[in-house]
């Protein structure tokens, strides 16, 4: 045969099929004969083996080994891939290889039955060009490399054994490749292994076709073949992924990937949904401030861990609204409780560092703000996603936006914008404008950074953004261009240090609270709760007054570092409307920071003669008399001797001291009223009864359970320990004509908006009109020339008593106009130990009084609280004669008459044949015993009285006047006389005629 190489059969597509050099070890072996082509006919006695139809079995040629055919016989059982020929083309001669002589490539063990073997043929297609395109043949197709693995059996036993060809393609050599070897290059030896099971690599021949889809074992998609020749219809493997491929996914892959995780997401999402539920708000969220304020609304404290005042959607002004909007979330209205790409979009600005951005809806802040924390994780966030979903389902958008502007921080501590906005411009929210409201929406993306005040530097970022949300304004429709172009930045209010309680707030606070729990409206826990907006019955004006008067007539005049005493003083004072009985004012202390306990309402200290005129009231209200049988009235005149012993009390011995220690002897009502003397108004006490002078006490406005109210005498002189607001409560009742309501310090609450209902006032006629008016005329003598003169600086009509605490530890004055009860009182406490402590030096005088600084503070103030309002005169209806005021001490009736009183105004009783000489409250009413000749009480000149005698004369033994010598009275034929030398009440005063008696007609005024 010629070396040339033969020409290409053509594959099924008509293309020549390019011959491909041999590799290995069998390019150096003789060329092997061609093979034969598939379409060529084939001998007689050949068939194909367990082949189906339509899959042809490839000739004994297409092994391209004779030795191999010989030693087995297997080439019958392996099957070619068949072409089958073209309509109207000529068949192309089919080429054999050149047999190779059988005892050349017989092994020696052929004649033995011969192990089964395998044999791994590597095919490679011709090169292109090495033959003519076969007619009808197939066109080349770019495989991949095959490999053919052929399972040998006996060659004697027929029919061979099914055999298995794999086959690893390579792709088609193009055309013009010169083939490496030809037809004629010779095919290597079976080696004699081969019966032994071993494995060789034979190429193939050039004229040998690419297998066919429909042969067994090979798969149309270039991925490894299996089966045999009747295992055609078997689906092929997929071919193994080998290099870069290997890095990627395949479609599959991805698609399969995009399906389950979308049910994955979806799921969670339901599961999710379902497991979330809305939780109850956070702590922080429900703690507000309680807000008190004053009676023109002005605000007067917050109160509370939390500044925050929770406020209606109607109290917020719409530029407000509209501004938070524009900054934070402008279709809150059109969108969705959630926005994923707008997290999205948050997220990404935030990672290319453009500020950090939550991107997240107001439904979303709302939901982290009220209901959860402010932590950054994943949980939150995913609780936050679902909650605000569900919130947006079960709420409107109304009610989410409200509790957004309640919530969020606005900074300088401020929590919701009401807050913010009294916080940076002293205003309310309702009262908001679209720049200061546009400010404000600005500090909720920075509060500390935005904040001009605190960081000027920070100016141009604040201006920045306050012109971004006015112009989302504009875009909006929510605000006009020409507003826009008109505006300029809001400069905010410095801010202020919080003061907290400092001053009077925590002394006014802790008196509404007091009132609150008192009058069971709110509970204890209710106001830590917070929340409250409480307007008080306090006046701002009159507060500031009374503060001055304090100020001014007290505390200007304290020495601390050079006088002792100084640092004992304490201050307390109440001011009540008589009509309203509404608190307008109120003193606690220099401050509540520095000294806690409220002077007002403290009720540790006696009150002091302040409480004397509850007893004539008492004794007017019961018609009561004296143990003489005299109806007291302000001319009744008693005994106000030194220590005089007080009868008709079957309680004990008891008689009194006077102050200083000074007796008056018989002095009517209003002038022992006006002097505050003791012995007077504890006789009066016994002649009323405790027990009903307790009652009206309680009747004015004392509580019934005040620490040392007792019924006994010493009740008149104030041993009760009330506080100063509740003894303004009574002498308002004094002041109101004796109608009595309970005083008030609260206007009104509400809570979200939501009223609090407060209990009526009711009001009651205490004690009788002229009653209380009678008292009140006796107590305008005080003012007008008594202990209390000093309160005339008020400069209009008053009423009022002094009175002064045992030892000192208190001074008081309480007092009323037509318009205003005050009272005032100035204590003794030691800052360190806080006991009780005298007076004695403070403010440089030797002794604290009444009628001291408690009445100066007291004139101030009534003075400045009403000025620009017309002073008005009592009107009052009085008791029976009262509107005539008798001689402040009682003349004697006739020369030789005994001056002085014995046992409270009874009548003398002649003893041991002595002959009386005017049996009743008179002067001289008591009788000389044992036949002494009387002194004549005008006499001057005589010896020392002993036991309170006359003076003027021997002193009587036995007979006399008793503790207290008589005052002045008149001499023989009604001349005046001179007051008496021993603790006369009122020295030098010009006495009556004798045998005056006060008229008892009654008449009202």
């Amino acid at each position: 045969m010629s070396d040339e190489p033969q020409p290409q059969q053509p594959n099924e597509g008509g293309a020549p099929k390019e011959p491909q050099p041999a590799e290995g070890p069998a390019a150096a072996e003789p060329q092997a004969k061609p093979a034969k082509s598939p379409n060529a006919p084939r001998p007689a006695g050949s068939s194909a083996t367990g082949g189906k139809p339509g899959a042809e079995k490839p000739d004994e040629g297409a092994e391209g080994a004779p030795a191999a055919k010989e030693a087995d016989g297997s080439a019958k059982g392996a099957q070619a891939p068949a072409v089958p020929p073209q309509s109207g083309a000529k068949e192309a001669p089919a080429h054999k290889a050149p047999a190779e002589k059988a005892p050349a490539a017989k092994s020696p063990a052929a004649d033995t039955p011969p192990a089964e073997s395998t044999q791994v043929l590597r095919r490679v297609s011709a090169p292109a060009g090495s033959a003519k395109p076969r007619t009808g043949a197939a066109k080349p197709e770019q495989a991949p490399e095959s490999t053919q693995v052929l399972r040998r059996v006996k060659a004697d036993q027929p029919p061979p054994a099914e055999s298995t060809q794999v086959l690893r393609r390579v792709n088609a050599p193009r055309s013009g490749d010169t083939a490496g070897t030809g037809a004629d290059a010779p095919k290597p030896p079976v080696a004699p292994a081969a019966a032994a099971g071993a494995t060789s690599v034979l190429p193939p021949t050039p004229s040998e076709p690419t297998a066919s889809p429909q042969a067994g074992g090979n798969a149309s998609d270039g991925g490894e073949g299996g089966g045999t020749g009747d295992g055609g219809g078997k689906k092929p493997k997929r071919p193994k992924r080998t290099g870069w491929r290997r890095i990627f996914p395949t479609w599959r892959m991805v698609l399969g990937t995009f399906v389950l995780g979308v049910l994955v997401i979806i799921g969670l999402l339901f599961l999710g949904y379902s497991m979330v539920q809305i939780p109850a708000a956070n702590a922080l969220a429900t703690k507000q401030a309680t807000v008190y304020l004053y009676a023109d609304g002005s605000q007067l404290a917050r109160d509370g861990e939390v500044n925050r005042e929770n406020v209606g959607l109607a109290q917020i002004a719409k530029p407000a609204q509209h501004a938070i909007l524009a900054a934070e979330d402008r279709d809150y209205y059109t969108e969705s409780a959630v926005d994923p790409k707008a997290m999205l979009r948050a997220g990404w600005n935030t990672a290319l560092g453009k500020g950090k951005q939550s991107g997240s809806t107001i439904t979303q802040q709302y939901v982290k703000n009220y209901y959860l924390a402010q932590e950054q994780t994943v949980t939150r966030k995913a609780k936050e996603f679902f909650i605000s979903i569900k919130l947006d389902r079960e709420k409107s958008k109304n009610e989410i936006l409200e509790g957004y502007l309640n919530t969020s921080y606005f900074g300088r501590n401020a929590y919701g914008i009401q807050a913010a906005a009294q916080a940076y411009y002293g205003r309310d929210a309702i009262d908001l404008d679209a720049g200061r409201a546009a400010y404000l929406a600005a500090l909720v993306n920075a509060p500390s950074e935005y904040d001009v005040v605190a960081h000027p530097e920070n100016k141009p970022a604040a201006l920045a953004r306050w012109n971004y949300v006015l112009d989302g304004m504009v875009a909006k429709g929510w605000l006009s261009q020409s507003e826009r172009t008109g505006m300029k930045f809001p400069m905010p209010k410095e801010q202020t240090v919080s003061t907290g309680m400092s001053g009077q707030r925590g002394y006014l606070v802790e008196a509404v609270k007091q009132y609150l729990v008192g009058h069971d409206i709110l509970t204890k826990d209710q106001l830590a709760t917070g929340g409250y907006r409480i307007t008080t019955t306090i006046q701002k004006p009159k507060q500031d007054a009374f503060v001055k008067a304090v100020d001014d007539q007290l505390i200007s005049k304290l020495d601390k570092k050079n006088r002792k005493a100084d640092t004992f003083v304490r201050a307390g004072g109440a001011s009540i409307d008589p009509k309203t009985g509404k608190i307008v004012a109120m003193y606690g202390g220099i401050d509540y920071v520095q000294q806690y306990t409220n002077g007002a309402t403290r009720g540790d200290y006696q009150v002091g003669s302040t409480f004397k005129p509850f007893v004539f009231t008492s004794a007017v209200q019961n018609s009561s008399s004296t143990q003489d049988g005299q109806r007291i009235t302000p001319n009744t005149y008693y005994d106000g001797t030194n220590k005089r012993l007080v009868t008709g009390w079957s309680g004990g011995r008891y008689n009194p001291e006077n102050e200083d220690q000074k007796s008056y002897g018989e002095i009517t009502v209003r002038k022992a009223t006006d002097l505050s003397v003791n012995a007077v108004y504890a006789q009066m006490a016994a002649d009323v009864t405790g027990d009903k002078v307790k009652e009206t006490a309680i009747d004015l406005g004392i509580p019934a359970d005040t620490p040392d109210l007792y019924p006994s005498p010493s009740i008149a002189l104030g041993t009760a320990n009330a506080s100063v607001l509740e003894m303004t409560e009574a002498y308002a009742t004094l002041a109101n004509h004796g109608r009595h309501g309970t005083y008030t310090i609260i206007e009104k609450i509400s809570k979200d908006n939501v009223p609090v209902d407060l209990p009526g006032r009711q009001t009651k006629q205490a004690v009788t009109r002229e009653a209380a008016d009678t008292t009140t005329s006796v107590l305008k003598s005080v003012v007008e020339g008594g202990t209390a003169t000093a309160a005339q600086a008020a400069g209009r009509p008053a009423a009022g008593k002094t009175g002064t605490a045992e030892e000192d530890t208190a001074a008081w004055f309480a007092g009323y106009t037509p318009d205003l009860a005050t009272v005032v009182s100035v204590m003794g406490q030691d800052p360190v130990t806080a006991k009780h402590v005298p007076l004695y030096g403070a403010l440089g005088v030797a002794r604290m009084n009444g009628g001291g600084p408690p009445t100066e503070i007291w004139a101030q103030y009534t003075r400045d609280a009403l000025r620009g309002k017309p002073a008005s005169s009592f009107d009052l209806e009085l008791q029976a004669g009262a509107d005539v005021v008798a001689p402040s001490t009682r003349p004697s009736t006739s020369p030789g008459t005994d001056a002085g009183q014995d046992n409270g105004g009874t009548t003398g009783a002649p003893s041991q044949g002595t002959t009386p000489t005017d049996g009743g409250q008179g002067n001289g009413g008591s009788t000389p015993s044992q036949g002494t000749t009387p002194v004549d009480p005008t006499t001057g000149g005589g010896g020392d009285t002993t036991d309170g005698g006359a003076g003027g004369g021997p002193a009587t033994t036995n007979g006399g006047a008793t503790d207290g010598g008589a005052t002045g009275g008149g001499g023989p034929g009604g001349q005046p006389g001179t007051g008496g030398t021993d603790g006369g009440a009122d020295p030098g005063t010009t006495g009556l005629p004798g045998g005056f008696i006060a008229p008892q007609t009654a008449r009202r005024q």
